[in-house]
């Protein structure tokens, strides 16, 4: 039986390193550098992105945090079940200018483990904080959460999660139409995740989807590149932050179209496939520094 008092008392420390090479190869798997805002078409190259994939001048995503923070934390330390476990959400914080190339430590902790009762399954949220070596303020906080479908009713607290974020009910301000490559998740799982899910057939079948389907983190991090794109001018240093809930699986080659809202230094989005009619990605926020450039 799961103890909440102990769960909410792990803590993780390892090391973290980067390369330029591990940057490129981030954006490269995000889709960056073939954009749909592109005049000639969504497979041309869109020069602002190239600055993402080229050690020229290289310029490092805001999501890029997600990659040396990605192995290990609390989170999989408490034993859930982890053929019942979904992402349900994720965020970055950027507290500084991310380096092209670092080494530093990830601390990790949980931050919330919520009971929806048995049979109902759990919410679980863990926090890692990225420093650089040598310096002591953090560099990002990353906040992943999980839903275990198996872990309902360990005597965990049911209520204080916080509420997501509300889309506003009006149109949306502007839409972007995203594309993926049928081979996208081979790519992005270069970067660290090597789930079978995301790469082999029968992997997938098995666990109930008709083929492999892309990385949640992969979808989130084209919305990040949807908000770049059109409120920040392909300006990195301008996203304080990006978070996002996870509703729907993509699949490698659909186009993903992300709705934004812009109000003042907030941008609210949500994420769909117009082709199947399905939002995948809900209840979206970027926060930037000095409002949208449009």
């Amino acid at each position: 039986m799961l103890d909440h008092a102990a769960i909410m008392a792990l803590r993780t420390q390892e090391p973290a390193s980067w390369t330029e090479r591990d940057v490129m190869l981030y954006a490269l798997g995000v889709g960056a550098g073939v954009s749909s805002l592109a005049s000639s078409g969504a497979n041309s190259m869109d020069e602002k992105e190239l600055p993402f994939v080229y050690e020229r001048g290289l310029k490092v995503l805001p999501t890029f945090p997600i990659v040396p923070t990605f192995a290990g934390g609390p989170l999989f330390q408490i034993g859930l079940d982890t053929r019942y476990l979904l992402h349900g959400e994720q965020s970055v914080t950027l507290h500084g200018p991310i380096p092209p190339s670092g080494r530093g430590i990830v601390e990790g902790r949980m931050v919330g483990a919520w009971d929806k009762g048995a049979g109902k399954g759990a919410v679980f949220a863990q926090e890692k904080i990225l420093r650089l070596d040598g310096d002591p303020e953090p560099l990002a906080t990353v906040v992943t959460t999980a839903f275990g479908r198996a872990e309902g009713g360990f005597g965990g607290p049911a209520d204080g999660q916080p509420a997501p974020h509300p889309v506003p009910g009006r149109a949306p301000d502007l839409s972007l139409d995203m594309p993926t490559t049928p081979s996208q998740a081979l790519l992005y799982r270069l970067s660290g995740d090597l789930n079978p899910l995301h790469a082999d057939p029968e992997a997938a079948r098995t666990a109930g989807f008709p083929g492999p389907i892309l990385h949640g983190l992969c979808t989130y991090a084209i919305t990040a590149r949807a908000v770049l794109a059109a409120c920040c001018d392909f300006q990195p240093e301008r996203m304080l932050h990006h978070q996002a809930r996870f509703s729907a699986p993509v699949f490698p080659g659909e186009t993903i179209t992300v709705d934004l809202w812009v109000d003042g230094d907030a941008v609210s989005f949500q994420a769909r496939i117009k082709a199947r009619d399905v939002v995948v990605v809900k209840n979206g926020l970027s926060r930037l520094r000095g409002g949208a450039i449009r």
